[in-house]
């Protein structure tokens, strides 16, 4: 069997996508990111949710259509901070700017996935949908109506298996050889 590439292996992808956005951040030691870079890096996480199926069509769907808003918004800010600072000044206390929310729906993605993961590694004997369900309770139902909680809730079900769903990226076998105590 022939070695997959980062490509085909979406959760070294976001890893590695994410490492190059914390060298840039370290290298300018500027707390200001470059919009387009946070773009590339969280733009990965959609491959992941792809790869949940059906259950996490809508997510997925939605996630992308955020980052999409931002790579918009990045036509007009370089930065972050540069957005932040368009929709504090020209927003209002009531309403926040549509690329702002964009922002934070884009970072509980991120979170959730995170989240998710963390779950798989230190809860070996939990199913995916397990996994998924806690990461979902801590990361998006906080945000979410009663409706949506449920329609998710029963969307869990049809999760694949944690075995099938890691083969899916290709990472089988690597999440039950690493080692999850802090050194």
């Amino acid at each position: 069997m022939a070695p997959c590439s980062s490509k085909d292996r979406p959760l070294r992808s976001l890893a590695e996508a994410f490492d190059k956005l914390a060298r840039e951040f370290e290298q300018t030691g500027n707390v200001d990111l470059r919009l387009d870079s946070l773009i590339e890096a969280c733009s990965r996480i959609s491959v992941l949710l792809g790869r949940l199926g059906i259950a996490f069509k809508f997510a997925e769907q939605d996630y992308v259509s955020k980052v999409e808003d931002l790579l918009e918004a990045s036509k007009q800010h370089e930065t972050l901070q540069s957005l932040f600072d368009n929709g504090v000044h020209y927003g209002s206390p009531t309403t926040i700017d549509r690329h702002i929310r964009s922002v934070f729906y884009v970072k509980r993605g991120a979170d959730m996935v995170k989240v998710l993961f963390n779950n798989i590694l230190e809860s070996r004997h939990l199913s995916l949908r397990e996994c998924a369900s806690k990461a979902y309770e801590e990361v998006f139902a906080p945000y979410h109506t009663w409706a949506i909680r449920k329609a998710v809730t029963a969307g869990m079900y049809t999760l694949p298996s944690k075995g099938h769903f890691l083969r899916k990226i290709h990472e089988e076998g690597k999440f039950y050889s690493i080692s999850t105590k802090q050194t």
